[in-house]
């Protein structure tokens, strides 16, 4: 016979029989009252005796006398325990513990079958969102009663949520049972054994595996991505309803119990956990044993905020010392994606240092140094928020290195979005201070299109600041500075290039000038436009917006001057020998032309050379000068 928890304790020594009282004579017969009716129903759903009882649910067929079955169970258990206080020998007693162990079994399959056959009830989606459905259920009281679909999609919502809660309510009342007649074991034996096969199935849904180091170093950066997206997905289901979820069922079932509810939700889940919150620190310890694509840090910034984001989430489900195990794992993981992700922060920086490309962009357009770093600055300030957590405590770059003309920082501003700010401002200087180098390999071409070169780069580098959340970072100080240095870059170009052009031209209008000298300049600014159209003709700037800016600023100093000079010029050689024959071959372009040429400028194909690299720490001077 079982030993039940309930059972007090009793004296060794034989006790003599009681004589009763009239009183207790009324309690006897209270007692077999009791025990009686519970036989009723305790052997009306025996499995052992009722075929009926083996095939059938009682909370799926009755339900109201399944609340009768449990009020009845509780009844005989706190008969026992006065039983055992009186004679713990008794016959009754013995009948009473006889039926209760008939009533646990059949308990224990009803329990059984609740959680096998509701799953669709009991999934970690539909627990999890119980509360928020009452919210959106309520919202629907906003829309007009007249509207079928949302009248359909309240009764939906009001249909899941009551289901969902009768079931729970139906597992919490058996559980209570059997953990207060002593039969804890069996219950949590079998709630176990099936919620753990539930969560440990949804892991394997949502693509989580174990994945050890050695396994880890074998896969190609291409799968292990493929991998961190499926994590991230992972993450946000198994945060916001698997394991969620599942604390909330195992809350609510062993409401009645503080032990019982952690033992069953730490080993219901605490392996899925362990595997999902150990993925992060293997990948993170892979990328530093070997060299991984630059853009790899984007996805361990996406797990940094994916673990960061749910971390009171993971502190709330995971509060139990039981536990404690999978916080640990998920901090574990954070720090570990931090030093790997500030190790490729440096690796970046060195590999900008480090470049020794001595190709030479046509046209002097933009170089794909300048391409991809700023693409992936700007990719970087999206994570702005984490990377002040992730850089935290890590020695920024010396202020004294970055000019106060380039970016101007208090050093009495430690805070850390400051130095954040002074990170990205010194990672932009360390690429331009490169690019202003790489414009020496245009010498061999000409000074004009160094300048070209640098305003293209230049303008690139601010443009995509200005669309991404660096300019947030560097302020719009910083833009304007660049703004200005773009102009400065600009206006050298065009004096270099067209500044010859527009002195072939007499600076005094109003001056007389001979026959001879009149033709001498036609011809002086027909082969001086010639040549510079020649030359400039191969130049770029991609940016539409910058190009028509470029080509209207010379347009506008060189068309109306030479306009002038046309108009008031040209009767002087068709007033000569040779009329107009001699006016076509002196004078090769009207205005027009020139504006026509012009209006091309800046779309053709460049021209290629090399030549030495220099170290980009040298460039500062020139970065702050204006």
């Amino acid at each position: 016979m079982r030993n039940l928890c309930y059972v007090a304790k009793t004296s060794s020594n034989h006790q003599p029989p009681l004589t009763l009282t009239p009183r207790q004579s009324l309690e006897s017969a209270a007692v077999y009252g009791i025990i009686e009716s519970a036989a009723d129903i305790i052997e009306r759903w025996n499995t052992e005796t009722s075929t009926h009882a083996r095939v059938t649910s009682m909370f799926n067929e009755n339900k109201q006398e399944a609340t009768v079955f449990i009020d009845r169970v509780k009844d005989l258990q706190k008969t026992m325990e006065l039983l055992v206080s009186e004679d713990s020998n008794s016959e009754r007693l013995v009948r009473a513990q006889r039926l209760m162990e008939i009533a646990m079994k059949r308990l224990q399959k009803e329990f059984y079958q609740i959680l096998s056959t509701n799953r669709a009830y009991l999934d970690p989606e539909s627990v999890s969102t119980r509360s928020s459905l009452t919210s959106e259920r309520s919202s629907y009281s906003d829309f007009p009663d007249d509207d079928d679909y949302h009248t359909a999609a309240g009764d939906s919502i009001v249909e899941v949520e009551e289901a969902t809660s009768n079931v729970m309510t139906e597992l919490r009342s058996i559980a209570e049972c059997m953990i207060a007649s002593g039969y804890a074991k069996e219950c949590i034996s079998v709630y176990k054994s099936i919620r753990k096969s539930i969560i440990d199935e949804g892991v394997y849904r949502l693509e989580v595996e174990k994945i050890n180091t050695a396994k880890a170093k074998r896969m190609s950066w291409e799968e292990v991505e493929l991998k961190i997206r499926s994590w991230l997905e992972a993450v946000k289901v198994s945060m916001e309803t698997l394991f969620k979820g599942e604390k909330i069922l195992c809350d609510h079932v062993f409401e009645s119990s503080d032990s019982i509810r952690e033992s069953c939700f730490s080993e219901i889940s605490r392996e899925g956990a362990l595997l999902l919150f150990t993925f992060p620190e293997i990948i993170a310890l892979r990328t530093s044993k070997k060299n991984p694509p630059p853009e790899i840090i984007f996805r361990l910034l996406d797990m940094y905020s994916s673990l960061a984001g749910n971390w009171r989430a993971i502190e709330s489900i995971f509060s139990f010392e039981s536990t404690s195990v999978v916080r640990s794992q998920a901090l574990k993981s954070l720090v570990s994606l931090s030093e790997s992700i500030r190790s490729l922060l440096l690796e970046f920086e060195s590999r900008i240092h480090r470049d020794s490309s001595k190709v030479v962009v046509r046209g002097g357009g933009v170089h794909p140094l300048t391409l991809s770093v700023v693409n992936h600055i700007s990719l970087l300030a999206d994570y702005s928020n984490v990377l002040v957590d992730i850089l935290a405590g890590s020695p920024p770059p010396d202020r004294t290195l970055i000019p106060e003309s380039y970016f101007n920082v208090s050093d009495s501003d430690d805070s850390p979005s400051s130095e954040l700010a002074v990170r990205f401002a010194w990672l932009i200087l360390v690429l331009l201070c490169k690019i202003d180098r790489k414009a020496n390999y245009y010498k061999d071409c000409s000074v004009s299109v160094q300048y070209l070169f640098l305003t293209n780069n230049l303008h690139h580098v601010v443009s995509r600041a200005r669309s991404s959340n660096v300019k947030q970072l560097l302020g719009e100080d910083w833009v304007k500075r660049h703004v200005g240095k773009i102009k400065q870059f600009s206006d050298s170009y065009k004096r270099l290039a067209w500044g010859p052009v527009l002195a072939t031209l007499p600076e005094n209008r109003m001056v007389e000038m001979s026959a001879e000298e009149v033709k001498d300049r036609f011809e002086k600014f027909s082969e001086g436009f010639e040549r510079a159209y020649r030359k400039q003709g191969a130049c770029v700037v991609p940016d539409r917006e910058l190009r028509d800016e470029i080509r209207l600023s010379i347009a506008r100093k060189l068309v109306p001057v030479y306009r002038e000079f046309y108009n008031t010029r040209r009767s002087v050689i068709l007033a000569g020998a040779g009329g107009v024959r001699n006016l076509s071959s002196v004078v090769r372009f009207t205005p027009e032309d020139v504006e026509n040429h012009l209006s091309d400028l800046f779309s053709g194909e460049g021209i290629s050379g090399s030549s030495s690299v220099s170290s980009p720490s040298s460039c500062r001077s020139r970065q702050s000068t204006s």
